[in-house]
C-alpha cells in the first residue's frame, strides 16, 4: 500500500483546503520539483535543455490554458495558437516601448492582451456551442494570423516581417533573453513561471469559478437555473485560457525560438496543443503535462533513438516516421483509453492504493 489515504485525518479548515491533501502526493511533488531544480539544469546538455525541456514546459502551460477552456468549461477552441501569437507580439511591443522594465513583468503582462482578445472572440459562445463555436475560434485563428502579417506596426516595420528577441537583463546583470542568455537561466525562468501559474490555475479550478465552469460544461441550462451566470462563467474561462496561452506564446518566442514569423503561430500549433489536451486527458492539469511530453518529446526521442540503434536514415525520413508513429499512437490511445494519459495515471494510483492485494 504505497498510496495509502486511510489514517490521514484533516483536523482544520486549512488542512481540508490544502492543494495536496494526501501525504504521498506532497512527497511526489517535492521529489519532482527537487529533480527539476537540482538535477535537470546541472546534468542536462544544452541540447536537452533548449530543444526538449524548455519547449515542453512552455507547451504544457499552453495545454493547461486550453484544458481550462475545453476540459473544464466545455468550450471547444481551435485558435489557441493565434492567442499564443497575440502574447508573443504584445510582449515584443512592450519590450520595445518600455525597454527598462523587467522582461518577466512584460511576459506576464502580455497575457492580459491575449485575454482581452480571447474575451472578444469568446462572445459568440453565449449563443453557439460545440462544432459551431470551434469554427468561430478557427476564424479567429485565421483573422489573427492575417493581422500578424498585414499590420507592420506589430513587428516594428521589420523588413523580414519577423520579431527578433532583444537582449534583456534582470535580477542585477543577469542576461535573461537574447542569443547570449544561457539555457540554464532561461530554464529557471520558464520553470518558475510554469509552476506558479499551474498552482494558480489549480486553485481557480477547485474554487467557485472552477465549479461554475464545470457546471456549465456538464449542463448549461441546469447551471443557469441554479444561479450560475453563463456570461460570467464562459467569458472568464476564455479570459483565463487566453491569458495562459498569451504567456506561453511570449515565452515560446523569448525563451525558446529567439525569433518568430506569423507562421510560427499557425493552425498547426493550435491542433498540436489540442492533441496534447486530448491525449493527456480533458479536465486534468497533470494530463496537460503528460500530453505535452507525449507530443513533443516522443518525436525527438525517435529522431535521436533510431540512428542510435543502427537505423541510419535521413532526417526528413525520421521526421515522417515520427509523425506516423505519433499519429498511430494517438489513434491507439483514443480507442484504448479515451480519457487520456491522466486516466492511466489515476489507475496506477488505484493499483498502488491496494497493493499487494489486487482484489481488495
Amino acid at each position: 500500500m504505497f498510496y495509502r489515504e486511510s489514517g490521514q485525518y484533516k483536523t482544520s479548515y486549512a488542512a481540508d483546503q490544502a492543494i495536496f491533501p494526501i501525504r504521498e502526493d506532497r512527497i511526489g511533488v517535492a521529489i519532482i520539483l527537487a529533480i527539476a531544480v537540482f538535477v535537470i539544469p546541472w546534468f542536462s546538455s544544452e541540447f536537452l535543455l533548449t530543444s526538449v525541456v524548455i519547449p515542453f514546459l512552455i507547451l504544457a502551460l499552453a495545454a493547461i490554458g486550453l484544458n481550462v477552456l475545453t476540459g473544464y468549461a466545455g468550450q471547444l477552441s481551435l485558435g489557441n495558437g493565434a492567442f499564443m501569437g497575440v502574447g508573443a507580439y504584445a510582449c515584443y511591443k512592450l519590450t520595445t516601448i518600455f525597454p527598462d522594465v523587467n522582461i518577466i513583468v512584460m511576459i506576464l503582462l502580455s497575457g492580459v492582451f491575449s485575454a482581452a482578445i480571447g474575451i472578444a472572440f469568446g462572445l459568440p459562445s453565449l449563443r453557439i456551442k460545440g462544432l459551431y463555436l470551434a469554427v468561430t475560434t478557427l476564424a479567429a485563428q485565421f483573422f489573427l494570423e492575417w493581422c500578424f502579417i498585414r499590420i507592420p506596426w506589430l513587428y516594428n516595420y521589420n523588413a523580414s516581417g519577423a520579431i527578433e528577441v532583444p537582449e534583456r537583463r534582470g535580477f542585477g546583470d543577469l542576461i535573461l533573453t537574447g542569443p547570449s542568455a544561457s539555457p540554464v537561466t532561461r530554464y529557471f525562468v520558464v520553470l518558475a513561471i510554469v509552476v506558479v501559474l499551474t498552482l494558480l490555475v489549480k486553485n481557480i479550478v477547485r474554487g467557485r469559478i472552477g465549479r461554475q465552469w464545470m457546471m456549465i460544461r456538464d449542463m448549461d441550462i441546469a447551471a443557469e437555473l441554479i444561479g450560475v451566470r453563463p456570461l460570467t462563467a464562459k467569458l472568464s474561462a476564455f479570459a483565463v485560457s487566453s491569458y495562459l496561452a498569451g504567456v506561453s506564446g511570449a515565452m515560446f518566442v523569448f525563451f525558446y525560438l529567439g525569433a518568430a514569423e506569423p507562421s510560427s503561430f499557425g493552425v498547426s500549433l493550435s491542433f498540436q496543443v489540442l492533441f496534447m489536451v486530448i491525449l493527456g486527458g480533458l479536465g486534468s492539469l497533470v494530463g496537460s503535462f503528460f500530453g505535452a511530453a507525449f507530443i513533443w518529446i516522443l518525436p525527438i526521442a525517435l529522431r535521436v533513438g533510431l540512428p542510435a540503434i543502427g537505423i541510419d536514415v535521413g532526417a526528413e525520413i525520421v521526421f515522417q516516421v515520427a509523425q506516423m508513429v505519433v499519429g498511430a499512437l494517438i489513434i491507439f490511445f483514443l480507442i484504448a483509453e479515451p480519457h487520456g494519459l491522466a486516466r492511466l495515471w489515476a489507475i496506477g494510483k488505484e493499483k498502488l492504493r491496494v497493493w499487494p492485494f489486487p482484489y481488495a
